[in-house]
């Protein structure tokens, strides 16, 4: 995919149409403005035009400040556009995460591309549909209530001949329409018009389920990726990490790569690379250039010492979020009490593959063309980083290998800022594999205990979870700011982490109950390979997957059923139904757990016997309906063993 066939090809649409190019954020007018006068509104989310655009062929481009990470939701927005519009699904075109064209709506993120982000394309389409009826009936001279619209023709009830479409009635044109916007950006935005839009019964589109043309392309190896995308005159480019974390680079040797043809270093303070005009220039350079690193620190324990250093670690914050009751003197109290210790370590994202980004970098503005889930953000991170307004410098989304949280996407983007300004010339970034998984922000390590008292009859009395690890954000959920990447670091933008963790989001109610945290600091405080960053559900498998594994361990001890045993300490219907949905659809019921490929029902102690248990897990997931309500939602484990530290029960006497 080049940057001028993709112009041609995909958007120009000229002759007394509506523009739509590539082209820079300071000449977004003349991208969507008219062959013959006429300007666009700005590019705010009041604007109707931010979100909704007619060609003169009728047809749709819905944009859409949010993208698809390979859920479908294009096709989805697509749907409710055609729905409100009444038009068909074809004649909608969704543009996703281009600067240019959206307005910022998060980005993917926590996903809310349907609840939040489609909630204004929803209210955008509605009040388009409500001016082009009101256009219709002036140009037709009949009430608007007597018009009805089918595929994008507006007619008169019973008198069909009578027609207009949406291209005769604003096609190439704006709408110049204010919408009402709740100033805000992000997931919270929230822009609507005077119509409301339409009841579910009076879906058409919405809840036919559309094949996603772009899978057929994946397959057949015709989608064009981030890696793609080229632009006349670019470099290719790879960064140079030191070989041991927390070594800047002492003294390089250009002369290591002279042989090499057009290779050249390019460093800033601890920033270092190099790049060529061919890839493979750019790699035999990176693994030619000598450079002396200063000498090794340690910076991290050995592996197989990392849950110590956890535990001895100190503290930098706590918080206990839930707390009823007496914990304490409940436990010595108690019968019995179970204990146990889960731990949790480092993860990568491993995406498919390692991040790409391709950067130009002019004097007075700049193109960023990024696989990141939150181009807007990226956007911004990248204007800071080589001193440009954010109005001049335009990030355009391009699929990349997928991330689910706070990969490497964003670092790569960043890089190739950074490398085409000191270079003057576009620069694409390359990571290779070893840097993907080495280099990009981690899920944080962390360990889980919980305590629970039981009395003689086998009842909670007392629970207590408490984590401790390292923050969840070492760098902040997106790259808006250069002290939350790497080239940013390495260049002399300070770190701040946002001390911050989780506690288990269940609802089972204990009379006395306690869950907290604690974090401790990081490894190493600046360009860190094991920074911590959002993974997909951020901190929520680990945490899960603790909290619900003692669960499990409870209910064997107080020898009961684990569904019945969560069912007994759940008060809400919905969460007690959907666990036992859940556990329906797994196999593992209220007579008891599936083991070894049958059915067992001579209770916990006999069903957690098996070799391979069914594990079952319940977890609320926020904002799972509407930004105020909260939705219960269980998943079931693939058969196998819990890892855990170890568990311990003691037992005393009532």
């Amino acid at each position: 995919m080049t940057h001028a066939n993709l112009a041609r090809r995909d958007f120009l649409k000229v002759g007394g149409a509506l523009v739509i190019g590539f082209t820079i954020p300071g000449a977004v007018h003349t991208v969507f403005g008219q062959a013959a006068g006429g300007g666009k509104p700005p590019l705010t989310p009041d604007e109707l035009d931010s979100w909704i655009a007619v060609l003169p062929d009728g047809s749709v481009r819905a944009f859409f400040g949010k993208m698809d990470m390979g859920q479908g939701v294009d096709v989805a927005i697509g749907q409710i556009v055609a729905d409100e519009l009444d038009v068909a699904f074809e004649r909608v075109n969704v543009v996703m995460g281009d600067t240019a064209f959206t307005c910022n709506q998060g980005g993917a993120s926590g996903s809310t591309a349907i609840q939040s982000g489609g909630v204004t394309l929803r209210y955008a389409a509605a009040e388009a549909r409500r001016v082009l009826l009101q256009r219709a009936a002036q140009k037709l001279g009949e009430l608007a209530e007597q018009l009805t619209v089918q595929n994008g023709v507006v007619s008169m009830v019973g008198a069909p001949e009578r027609k207009v479409t949406y291209g005769d009635l604003i096609g190439g044109q704006y709408f110049q329409l204010k919408l009402e916007w709740n100033k805000r950006y992000g997931n919270p935005l929230l822009a609507k018009g005077q119509a409301i839009p339409k009841k579910p019964s009076e879906y058409r589109v919405v809840g036919q389920s559309i094949p996603q043309s772009v899978v057929a392309d994946k397959v057949y190896g015709k989608q064009q990726f981030v890696t793609d995308v080229k632009v006349d005159g670019m470099l290719h480019a790879r960064v140079l990490r030191s070989p041991t974390a927390g070594c800047g680079p002492v003294t390089v040797d250009e002369s290591s790569i002279s042989g090499i043809p057009g290779a050249r270093v390019v460093r800033e303070k601890e920033f270092l690379a190099v790049v060529a005009e061919r890839e493979w220039d750019a790699v035999r350079a990176a693994r030619a250039l000598k450079v002396t690193w200063a000498p090794p620190c340690s910076p991290f324990p050995p592996m197989e010492k990392l849950y110590d250093h956890i535990r001895q670690a100190n503290v930098t914050g706590r918080q206990a979020p839930v707390n009823t009751g007496d914990v304490e003197a409940a436990l010595q109290s108690a019968h019995r009490v179970v204990e146990a210790e889960y731990q949790w370590p480092f993860q990568s994202h491993a995406s498919m593959g390692p991040a790409c980004a391709v950067a130009d970098v002019r004097a007075d503005h700049a193109t960023v063309w990024t696989g990141s889930q939150k181009p807007h953000y990226g956007r911004d991170g990248v204007a800071k980083l080589i001193g440009l307004p954010p109005e001049k410098v335009r990030a355009t989304w391009v699929p990349g290998p997928g991330s689910y949280g706070r990969n490497d996407a964003g670092d790569a983007a960043l890089d190739a800022a950074l490398l085409s300004k000191l270079t003057g010339k576009p620069v694409r970034v390359q990571y290779m594999r070893d840097e993907g998984t080495g280099w990009d922000p981690k899920g944080p390590a962390g360990i889980y205990r919980g305590r629970a008292g039981l009395d003689a009859q086998g009842n909670v009395v007392a629970y207590d979870f408490f984590a401790k690890g390292f923050t969840r954000q070492d760098v902040a959920t997106n790259e808006s700011d250069p002290k939350d990447t790497l080239a940013g670091q390495l260049t002399g933008y300070p770190p701040k982490p946002t001390v911050i963790f989780q506690v288990p989001a269940e609802a089972y109610e204990f009379a006395n109950k306690r869950c907290g945290w604690e974090c401790i600091p990081p490894l190493l405080e600046r360009a860190s390979p094991l920074r911590t960053g959002h993974l997909r559900d951020p901190l929520g498998p680990e945490t899960h997957f603790a909290s619900e594994s003692f669960i499990d361990e409870i209910a064997q001890v107080a020898g009961a059923d684990p569904v019945a045993f969560r069912l007994k300490y759940v008060r809400n219907s919905r969460h007690a139904a959907v666990i036992q949905a859940a556990a329906d659809r797994a196999g593992v019921g209220a007579a008891g757990l599936r083991t070894g490929g049958r059915t067992g029902s001579a209770g916990a102690e006999t069903a957690f016997a098996g070799a391979s248990p069914a594990g079952l897990g319940f977890s609320r997931r926020s904002s799972t309906l509407s930004p105020s309500s909260r939705c219960a939602y269980v998943s079931c484990s693939a058969e196998g063993g819990a890892g855990r530290g170890g568990s311990s029960v003691t037992t005393r006497s009532s």
